[in-house]
Parts: structure tokens; C-alpha cells; sequence
């Protein structure tokens, strides 16, 4: 890579801070710099589940974002980390790793069912409670990160941290440009949302409270869904209670910033 070049991608990411197209050309910028055959961003408020920002993953993107977004990030060495040491830097799974059950819970829901064979993270601090969490994996067996690629992105990692924080301290944690294209999809837009709705919640959530759940994201309130599902007014708070809980959300906003994951991330 000549200077030339990784000079006019870092011009890019800087144009396009504060707008949708910044993490895209973030990423440009991080692939010069080293290889990976995947990656993930999400961002994190302290006490918060993780907020969908970016990915590359071409398979499996239901099962990542479904399980991990709503229960399995919690096992996520590279999260407990975070929450354990509040550190930056660029981390491998060996500096991380935890052994015991809920690490191989983790493995075997997370490595196993994806296909990822290694992983990178990096860890950027953007306020007081919030970050930026970079994934970066690899699909082919065999292949790891080596020292020599931190050794390459390590000098880099300063840059970075400024673009995020100088990014995501002007804009709240939202979504990228789409990651999915619309035309791949064989039916109609109202297709795709009724499919997001009944699959919303389906590996933490009860059914009753899956019903419940798909009715609030469309904008129905707690009378309305007592109602529609012959229930009494305190048993649709209760499950509400529950749904918040199982979710790791803890008001209407975020669920519903939660349903927005997953309904352009799952697959049909």
C-alpha cells in the first residue's frame, strides 16, 4: 500500500465524518492496513446492550445478531474486557480468553455455528460510558492474526481512536449506510418486516412474550395489546417487564432500536 493511497482513504473517512457513509469508509481505511475476511462494529453504553453499527458478514448474519445482540454478548470475552478493565487497544482472543462454561457456551454458539476461526478486536473509548467495539475475523481455517498484523495497525490505532471519537461524539450510536440490498429480497418490503416481526426474540423470548413484543415495535400500547391478545392490563405489563429484562433494554425507544437490528441483519 503506497502512501498515496492510504492518504486518500483517510482524506475520505475524514469528509464523511458525521454522516451515514463514515463507517463504511472507516473500513477502507482499517483494510489497508491489515487483512481480515470479516468485521463487526457495534457500539456500547455502559449498563446498555450493544447498539448495531456495521458488518461485512456475508453468512449467518441471523444467528450473530439475533443470539448476540440480545442475550449471548454477555459471554463475548472480548465485552467482559471492556466491562472488566475499561481499556483500549487492539486485543486477541488470547489476551482475553476466560476460560469456563459460559466461554464455551459462548464458542460453541458463536465460533462454531459462524464459521469464524479467529478473531481481533479493538476497543475505542469515545465518552465517558460509551465505546466503539471493532471485530475482525477470520473464515478460512488455518489463518490467524499474527503479531506482526498488530504490529502493523498498532501505529495506527491513535488515528482511529480520533476518527471514532471525533465522529461518534457529534452523532448517537445509528446505523451505517444499508448493509443489505432490498432487490436481493423475492418479495415485497411488508414481506420482509412481517418476517423480521415473527422471528424478533425468538431464541430469549417466550412466545406469549414474543407476541407482546411484536406488538409494541408496531407502535400498540399496553391496553391496545390486552385487547388483541385477551389479556388483562397488569399480565401485558408484566410481560412488558420481562421482555425489557430478557432484552436487555430498558424503555420502548430501545427496544425498538433493537428490532431495527435485527430486522436489516436476519436472514430469510
Amino acid at each position: 500500500m503506497s502512501d498515496t493511497h492510504f492518504n486518500t482513504l483517510l482524506a475520505e473517512a475524514i469528509s464523511a465524518l458525521n454522516t451515514p457513509n463514515f463507517t463504511p469508509k472507516l473500513m477502507r481505511v482499517i483494510s489497508a492496513l491489515f487483512d481480515f475476511d470479516c468485521a463487526v462494529i457495534l457500539g456500547y453504553r455502559e449498563n446498555k446492550h450493544p447498539i448495531y453499527l456495521y458488518d461485512s458478514i456475508q453468512n449467518e448474519r441471523d444467528l450473530l445478531f439475533q443470539r448476540y445482540l440480545t442475550n449471548s454478548f454477555q459471554n463475548d470475552p472480548f465485552f467482559q474486557k471492556l466491562n472488566d478493565s475499561k481499556q483500549q487497544g487492539i486485543f486477541t482472543l488470547k489476551d482475553v480468553v476466560r476460560k469456563g462454561v459460559d466461554y464455551q457456551a459462548y464458542c460453541d454458539q458463536f465460533y462454531r455455528q459462524t464459521g469464524w476461526k479467529d478473531e481481533l478486536s479493538m476497543l475505542i473509548q469515545v465518552e465517558a460510558h460509551s465505546w466503539v467495539m471493532f471485530y475482525f475475523g477470520y473464515l478460512e481455517e488455518g489463518k490467524h492474526f499474527s503479531k506482526q498484523q498488530i504490529n502493523r495497525l498498532q501505529p495506527y490505532f491513535s488515528i482511529l481512536q480520533s476518527l471514532c471519537q471525533q465522529h461518534w461524539k457529534q452523532t448517537e450510536f445509528s446505523m451505517s449506510e444499508p448493509v443489505f440490498n432490498p432487490e436481493t429480497y423475492s418479495g415485497n418490503l411488508r414481506e420482509v418486516i412481517e418476517h423480521a416481526l415473527t422471528t424478533f426474540g425468538t431464541d430469549t423470548l417466550t412466545r406469549r412474550e414474543q407476541e407482546v413484543a411484536q406488538l409494541l415495535v408496531q407502535g400498540f400500547d399496553s391496553k391496545e395489546i390486552a385487547s388483541k391478545l385477551n389479556l388483562v392490563a397488569g399480565t401485558v405489563k408484566n410481560h412488558r417487564k420481562r421482555i425489557y429484562s430478557q432484552l436487555k433494554v430498558s424503555s420502548l425507544g430501545e427496544l425498538f432500536q433493537l428490532f431495527l437490528n435485527h430486522l436489516i441483519t436476519h436472514e430469510r
